[in-house]
């Protein structure tokens, strides 16, 4: 079932790329696996999927650790959630992209703590695209002063921006929140204002993926679409 799951998304994302002149190579699939089993993850891995998305990171280092993980063939793996300080430590041994850096103390101690290990943590800036009270995220005005002050940290690379729609009863009303994430990136390279050009527009979800990757997602997150059909 997941094979065939994901071959439909595959080719959602190939009729969406053919109608605005883009190439589906150019999408990044992450499968979100958030409460799903090591079988389900291998599984999905076996299909050609490269990249998992975890929410929380005890879960995570359950799934993925290198001590005592339940997943033999290790993806590239990506923090999705809401990331709080006191699990940066343990976030930085494992995830390849954190995708949900919302504020220069946690850049602040994801540096400190990559920089025990001696890693640069690959990282994402999330973006409050969207008014609802319960998103995480900065204020769209203030991306670009956060990612000037960032520069100045030697452990931690930010590669690109992350935002999460508000639900929506049609999928064309996200488009809005998608637009004005691609027109922040297109500011911030434009004004070049990181080090080096950001390319990661991590945006769309299952419901909404085929607007997102109209309005230029390099990256959709998908968790129903493929464990449910």
């Amino acid at each position: 079932m997941l094979k065939d799951n994901i071959i439909k998304v595959k080719e959602r994302i190939a009729q969406v790329c053919l109608r605005v002149g883009r190439k589906p190579e150019e999408i990044t699939i992450l499968a979100v696996t958030k409460g799903r089993n090591a079988e389900e993850i291998k599984e999905v891995i076996s299909c050609g999927i490269e990249e998992i998305g975890e929410n929380r990171v005890q879960e995570a280092l359950l799934k993925f650790d290198d001590k005592r993980h339940a997943i033999s063939d290790k993806p590239k793996l990506h923090m999705v959630g809401h990331l709080q300080t006191n699990k940066v430590k343990e976030a930085v041994k494992i995830f390849d992209l954190i995708q949900s850096v919302d504020s220069l103390h946690l850049a602040q101690e994801i540096d400190k703590q990559a920089a025990k290990i001696k890693k640069v943590q690959d990282c994402l800036i999330e973006v409050k695209t969207s008014p609802e009270a319960t998103k995480f995220g900065i204020e769209p005005d203030t991306v670009i002063d956060l990612i000037k002050e960032i520069q100045a940290l030697k452990n931690i690379r930010i590669q690109g921006l992350m935002t999460i729609a508000p639900v929506v009863d049609n999928s064309e009303q996200a488009r809005p929140y998608f637009r004005r994430l691609r027109e922040i990136l297109h500011a911030v390279n434009d004004k070049r204002c990181a080090i080096s050009h950001m390319h990661i527009l991590s945006m769309g979800m299952s419901a909404d993926f085929e607007v997102a990757i109209e309005e230029g997602s390099t990256m959709i997150r998908i968790g129903r679409a493929i464990f449910e059909g």
